[in-house]
């Protein structure tokens, strides 16, 4: 590029999530940076969250033609004509829509495009995964022979849904590698101490080394193992949890997408490239794939498709605040083996998997009663890849089914059957996974059948539903079990 035409090229405004160059035209496109101290004081997020956002940030600043600009907002920091993508909040587009000079362009670090996706909603009662994902595999031909799913399935799930091997304490797959902290990791803990010192900032959970990528290059080892090493194994126990092992097959590439360091489309193909290869089966590679193009891209576009007042929708008048210990991620009150390990991940990581998010965290949220928005707020400030896009209708509606079921054909509730089946935690448990009442009551088993019981008329037309809602009248104890849990009321289990 001629110095004449890069000095008509407006610099590039990156939020901290569009770090990758796919959010640039050209590799020597000047950037602009920010780094905004209120964003930290509006909220309490979580020590390491802090610490990959700024690491991150930082790092990028040091390559290239960068302007990092410190400063306590984001339109102090603007003093230039600037481009930047499309944001990933309404608060922040909002604010680039204020803000003169600055043009918007259309989103990137997606792999459908937004009008794409008001096509293939608009008229539909019901938004479902399945027929997006189906949509989304054909418009951008992945995983596709032809015409065909390859293998001549759309989903595989059912091959993925394996317990954890019997008597194991971890899966036999490699560890993901290490990050190798550096003086810039070691000055954003400096700058943080200091904040919380001097200026009253606050966190929650516990400091820790870096756990996951902030450059670029980190991002892409993290990918490449994954595709060789822990790919091949990531299907079959892709729903199971074991105590000693946080990471199982995981790819723990989440973090790394969604600061924008990796493009989704990189990450897809490499997947289904280790599958035309032959060195990972199917059921894996769809299982995986279906995580980034269709879940990921499913949430990211449900989030502007749905009216602004969604993330406050409250279908089943979950009115529960939540409690100081939930709250805190005081993993030490909890006495329920399960959701004490999976507590403690959150405090100790940022970050545990997918089933623990969904089948410990929000089932436990969800049979409460406690608040959807404050649900969704805690895990967007607790988890290091979270966003409010990302878990505004993942908690929202599908967690929590606050929304009655525009997205999701049923609440994701269970008692202690599933986590017993699925993990190794009921067996060092104090509390039988078999019980409902009394000292040894699985607080899971216990509040199933308090949560169907409280919400029988709002959930009584889902016929996925209908079997456990005649077990309940069943029961000849459900007097008891809901006294029972009533008086529980936000007491840790």
């Amino acid at each position: 590029m001629s110095c004449g035409s890069m000095a008509r090229v407006r610099r590039r405004w990156l939020f901290a999530d569009q770090l990758g160059p796919h959010f640039l035209d050209t590799p020597e496109h000047p950037v602009l940076l920010v780094e905004s101290k209120a964003v930290f004081r509006r909220r309490a997020f979580h020590r390491q969250k802090a610490h990959l956002v700024l690491s991150a940030l930082r790092h990028r600043a040091a390559e290239g033609d960068v302007r990092l600009v410190r400063a306590e907002t984001y339109a102090e920091a603007v003093t230039e004509p600037l481009t930047v993508c499309h944001p990933t909040s309404r608060a922040a587009r909002g604010l680039v829509r204020r803000l003169p000079g600055v043009e918007m362009l259309p989103p990137r670090g997606f792999v459908t495009a937004p009008q794409d996706f008001v096509s293939w909603a608009d008229g539909r009662d019901h938004l479902r995964l399945e027929d997006f994902y189906r949509y989304a595999r054909r418009r951008h031909d992945v995983l596709m022979d032809g015409a065909e799913p390859a293998g001549g399935r759309w989903n595989l799930d059912a091959d993925n849904r394996e317990p954890p091997p019997r008597g194991a304490d971890h899966l036999d797959v490699p560890p993901p590698p290490p990050v190798v902290e550096d003086e810039i990791d070691d000055r954003v803990r400096a700058d943080l101490d200091r904040w919380q010192r001097e200026d009253g900032i606050a966190f929650v959970g516990n400091d820790g080394p870096r756990l996951f990528p902030a450059t670029r290059e980190e991002a892409l080892a993290r990918l490449r193992h994954f595709v060789t090493e822990r790919l091949p194994s990531f299907g079959p126990q892709e729903d199971a949890m074991l105590s000693g092992d946080p990471w199982m097959a995981h790819s723990l590439l989440s973090p790394a997408i969604n600061l924008g360091l990796l493009d989704p489309l990189e990450v897809i193909e490499g997947a289904e490239s280790a599958y035309r290869a032959g060195s990972a089966p199917l059921a894996g590679a769809e299982g995986f794939i279906r995580q980034i193009l269709g879940w990921r891209d499913f949430i990211w576009h449900l989030y502007w498709y749905f009216e602004p007042e969604y993330r406050a929708v409250n279908e089943l008048a979950a009115h529960r605040q939540l409690p100081r210990w939930f709250a805190e991620l005081d993993a030490r009150a909890v006495g329920a083996r399960c959701l004490a390990d999976v507590l403690a991940g959150v405090r100790d990581r940022g970050w545990v998997h997918h089933i623990p998010r969904l089948m410990v965290l929000g089932n436990y949220a969800l049979q409460r009663g406690w608040r959807p928005d404050a649900v969704s707020d805690w895990f967007h400030r607790s988890f290091v890849d979270g966003y409010e896009w990302v878990m505004t209708a993942n908690v929202v509606g599908m967690s929590q089914f606050a929304d009655g079921g525009r997205m999701s054909s049923k609440p994701y509730a269970a008692g202690g059957a599933y986590i017993n089946r699925m993990s190794d935690y009921c067996g060092g448990c104090r509390y039988d996974p078999k019980v409902r009442l009394g000292a040894d009551a699985c607080p899971y088993t216990a509040g199933y059948w308090s949560f169907l019981a409280r919400h029988e008329h709002a959930l009584a037309g889902n016929h996925r539903l209908r079997r456990p809602l005649q077990g309940l009248h069943r029961l000849t104890d459900l007097d008891a079990v809901l006294a029972q849990e009533k008086a529980r009321g936000s007491r840790a289990p």
